[in-house]
Protein backbone atom coordinates (compact mmCIF):
# COMPACT_ATOMS: atom_id res chain seq x y z
CA UNK A 1 0.00 0.00 0.00
CA UNK A 2 1.56 3.31 -1.04
CA UNK A 3 1.47 6.21 1.58
CA UNK A 4 -0.10 9.52 0.49
CA UNK A 5 -1.08 11.04 3.05
CA UNK A 6 -5.08 11.22 2.91
CA UNK A 7 -4.74 7.71 4.68
CA UNK A 8 -4.26 8.96 8.01
CA UNK A 9 -7.81 9.77 8.23
CA UNK A 10 -9.70 6.85 6.87
CA UNK A 11 -6.33 3.88 7.62
CA UNK A 12 -5.79 1.74 9.83
CA UNK A 13 -3.74 1.92 13.35
CA UNK A 14 -0.81 -0.06 11.19
CA UNK A 15 -0.74 2.63 8.84
CA UNK A 16 -0.83 5.74 10.78
CA UNK A 17 2.28 4.92 12.58
CA UNK A 18 3.64 3.66 9.15
CA UNK A 19 2.64 7.39 8.04
CA UNK A 20 3.74 9.06 11.24
CA UNK A 21 7.46 7.23 10.43
CA UNK A 22 7.69 9.10 6.91
CA UNK A 23 7.46 12.37 8.26
CA UNK A 24 10.78 14.35 8.71
CA UNK A 25 11.31 15.58 11.45
CA UNK A 26 13.69 18.07 12.64
CA UNK A 27 17.37 17.04 14.23
CA UNK A 28 17.38 20.72 16.13
CA UNK A 29 16.23 20.87 19.85
CA UNK A 30 12.51 21.75 19.78
CA UNK A 31 13.34 25.44 20.94
CA UNK A 32 15.68 25.47 18.10
CA UNK A 33 13.20 24.67 15.66
CA UNK A 34 10.92 26.71 17.31
CA UNK A 35 13.26 29.55 16.27
CA UNK A 36 14.01 29.19 13.32
CA UNK A 37 10.23 29.31 12.51
CA UNK A 38 10.48 32.73 14.24
CA UNK A 39 13.25 33.52 12.50
CA UNK A 40 10.95 32.96 8.77
CA UNK A 41 8.49 35.18 10.02
CA UNK A 42 11.29 37.99 10.81
CA UNK A 43 12.47 37.66 7.21
CA UNK A 44 9.23 37.42 5.40
CA UNK A 45 8.43 40.95 7.83
CA UNK A 46 11.64 41.99 6.53
CA UNK A 47 10.77 41.27 2.90
CA UNK A 48 7.32 42.62 2.98
CA UNK A 49 8.97 45.85 4.67
CA UNK A 50 11.74 45.69 2.12
CA UNK A 51 8.96 45.61 -0.85
CA UNK A 52 6.51 48.04 0.53
CA UNK A 53 10.03 50.34 1.03
CA UNK A 54 10.77 49.55 -2.73
CA UNK A 55 6.84 50.39 -4.13
CA UNK A 56 7.32 53.58 -1.92
CA UNK A 57 10.76 54.53 -3.67
CA UNK A 58 9.12 53.88 -6.82
CA UNK A 59 6.07 55.82 -5.80
CA UNK A 60 7.96 58.91 -5.26
CA UNK A 61 9.96 58.77 -8.39
CA UNK A 62 7.02 58.65 -10.45
CA UNK A 63 5.21 61.31 -8.77
CA UNK A 64 8.63 62.99 -8.88
CA UNK A 65 8.41 62.42 -13.00
CA UNK A 66 4.38 63.58 -13.12
CA UNK A 67 5.62 66.71 -11.03
CA UNK A 68 8.23 67.44 -13.87
CA UNK A 69 5.75 67.05 -17.10
CA UNK A 70 3.70 68.82 -15.13
CA UNK A 71 5.93 71.84 -15.05
CA UNK A 72 7.09 71.36 -18.68
CA UNK A 73 3.37 71.24 -20.15
CA UNK A 74 2.26 74.37 -18.12
CA UNK A 75 5.86 76.03 -19.48
CA UNK A 76 4.51 75.08 -22.99
CA UNK A 77 0.79 76.19 -22.36
CA UNK A 78 2.27 79.19 -21.31
CA UNK A 79 4.69 79.88 -24.09
CA UNK A 80 1.51 79.39 -26.55
CA UNK A 81 -0.29 81.89 -24.71
CA UNK A 82 2.61 84.42 -25.28
CA UNK A 83 2.56 83.79 -28.89
CA UNK A 84 -1.21 83.78 -29.48
CA UNK A 85 -1.00 87.17 -27.52
CA UNK A 86 1.42 88.66 -29.96
CA UNK A 87 -0.47 87.00 -32.72
CA UNK A 88 -3.61 88.64 -31.40
CA UNK A 89 -2.11 92.27 -30.95
CA UNK A 90 -0.41 92.03 -34.43
CA UNK A 91 -3.93 91.05 -36.32
CA UNK A 92 -5.78 94.14 -34.13
CA UNK A 93 -3.08 96.25 -35.45
CA UNK A 94 -3.72 94.84 -39.10
CA UNK A 95 -7.24 95.31 -38.51
CA UNK A 96 -7.16 98.81 -37.21
CA UNK A 97 -4.70 99.87 -40.24
CA UNK A 98 -6.90 98.03 -42.68
CA UNK A 99 -9.93 99.99 -41.87
CA UNK A 100 -7.66 103.27 -41.95
CA UNK A 101 -7.06 102.46 -45.52
CA UNK A 102 -10.97 101.92 -45.81
CA UNK A 103 -11.96 105.16 -44.47
CA UNK A 104 -9.58 106.90 -46.72
CA UNK A 105 -10.85 105.35 -49.97
CA UNK A 106 -14.38 106.05 -48.61
CA UNK A 107 -14.22 109.51 -47.67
Amino acid sequence: MAVTGDETETGSASDLTACQQHIPSSSLPQGVAGATSAHGSKKSAEDATQKRELRLMKNREAARECRRKKKEYVKCLENRVAVLENQNKTLIEELRALKDIYRHKVE
